[in-house]
């Protein structure tokens, strides 16, 4: 009998409900044996699709409607396996056994317990944490085709401190990503870009049709306020997930490098700082020691050159600091971030810290990304960590931000985002 009672309970961790068949309600025990075969033909299935169609894969995981039904069956099956086990204890007969393996026997029943519905509960819990997340980053709509065979994000650092009147962003980035390989090129532009031009067509050609030309009131990045102010300009944003300074913005910078404008991602500084924090750091090296001070403020410390594992409010220093430096090296340490933070964030710290990350996510960033296009998405991102990322800097010397060469940035702009050459055969 002792035995027995081993062997039954090992059977029901595993297989729930394969006690019941053996010595206990066998309708009971099909129906749990049922539904565990039902799960694991599922997870079979879902890894099958992920070894073959990972793109197809990732849109089913992101979708809500999947992760709802994902949440509920996680739930049913905690049920379950807690039912067949307390059930299963029942039919092990525990006063026939040996007296001294009763107690490891009731406690292995509490250890499966703890082990298997606590994790079926907490994978159902993870995935609801998860859904509200994306919920409350991603916008909706259907899948979206590449131009010209790459995806185009614009990225936007927004800074609404104290300090400042409104939000305008410090920092802006145009991400463009070959829809084929997933090599990635960063191009970053100064927020003191004068004289920006729009494109015909734009609602901004007639506001501006000389290009954004009002002096030193007509920075790059005064355009996000200013078209806040004058949301006619784009009547349609908000209900297609976006705002007018946002759409101002994308049109601005597709003006400036002569690609077209997808996407966009407002990342909120705050914010910015938590989700660092939620990733334990981010390792970035440091080419020159950074003093660390607000604008027109004393040096309250510094960052060292070398190596360094950052927390969040580490690296908004090294990303915000004025002290001896140009709207320019800030921008580099945005980059620098921003890059870091893309190689770093890699599966296994998305697993072991994905509730902080999640929390962290959706007070970070707005973006009128599809939720349908994550799948697409992360499989590029999967793809693009076989190349190194591309970086141009549309900055002095190269670009004159005052009078910038509009021609010169087109070229530019042509070479970075230009296909990677096939790989020469190997003889």
């Amino acid at each position: 009998m002792t035995r027995r009672a081993w062997w039954l309970l090992a059977l029901n961790f595993v297989v729930p409900g394969s006690a019941q068949l053996l010595a206990g309600n066998r309708r009971w025990g099909r129906f749990a044996v049922g539904a565990t075969f039902t799960l694991w033909a599922i997870a079979v299935i879902a890894i099958v699709v992920f070894a073959l169609w990972r793109p197809v894969a990732l849109t089913l995981a992101t979708n809500v409607v999947v992760l709802w039904a994902a949440q509920l069956g996680l739930i049913f099956y905690a049920a379950l396996w807690l039912l067949t086990t307390l059930n299963a204890f029942t039919t092990l007969k525990l006063v026939r056994t040996r007296p001294g393996a009763r107690l490891p026997i009731a406690l292995a029943t509490v250890l499966s317990l703890v082990l298997a519905t606590g994790s079926a509960a907490a994978a159902a819990y993870y995935t609801g944490v998860g859904r509200d997340a994306l919920t409350a980053v991603f916008a909706g709509g259907g899948l979206v085709e590449p131009i010209d065979g790459r995806y185009t994000v614009l990225l936007l650092g927004g800074d609404a401190g104290d300090d400042r009147i409104g939000l305008r962003p410090d920092s802006i980035s145009l991400v463009s990503i070959d829809a084929a390989t997933g090599a990635t090129t960063m191009i970053g532009l100064p927020r003191n870009m004068y004289h920006v031009p729009f494109r015909e067509g734009s609602p901004l050609w007639t506001a501006w049709p000389t290009g954004y030309d009002c002096g030193d009131d007509c920075l790059l990045a005064y355009l996000y306020p200013w078209a806040e102010e004058h949301p006619e300009l784009y009547p349609d944003a908000e209900r297609q997930g976006s705002t007018p300074a946002i759409e101002a913005m994308k049109d601005a910078v597709a003006g400036v490098t002569g690609l077209p404008v997808q996407f966009a991602v407002l990342i909120d500084m705050a914010g910015f700082e938590t989700l660092i924090d939620a990733l334990g750091g981010v390792r970035v090296t440091v080419e020159e020691t950074v003093q660390i001070c607000a604008n027109g403020e004393p040096v309250v410390g510094e960052i060292a050159a070398g190596e360094q594992v950052m927390n969040g409010e580490t690296a908004l220093w090294y990303a915000r600091s004025r002290c001896n430096l140009t709207d320019f090296d800030r921008m580099q340490h945005q980059r620098d971030i921003q890059e870091a933070m893309l190689q770093q964030l890699d599966p296994t710290t998305v697993i072991t810290r994905f509730e902080a990350i999640a929390d962290a996510s959706a007070d970070l960033a707005s973006t009128d990304i599809p939720q349908s296009m994550l799948g697409v998405f992360a499989d590029l991102a999967a793809q693009s960590r076989e190349h190194e990322i591309r970086r141009l800097e549309l900055v002095p010397p190269t670009i004159d931000n005052l009078y910038p060469d509009w021609a010169l940035i087109l070229q530019l702009v042509a070479e970075a985002t230009a296909p990677l050459p096939s790989p020469t055969p190997t003889p």
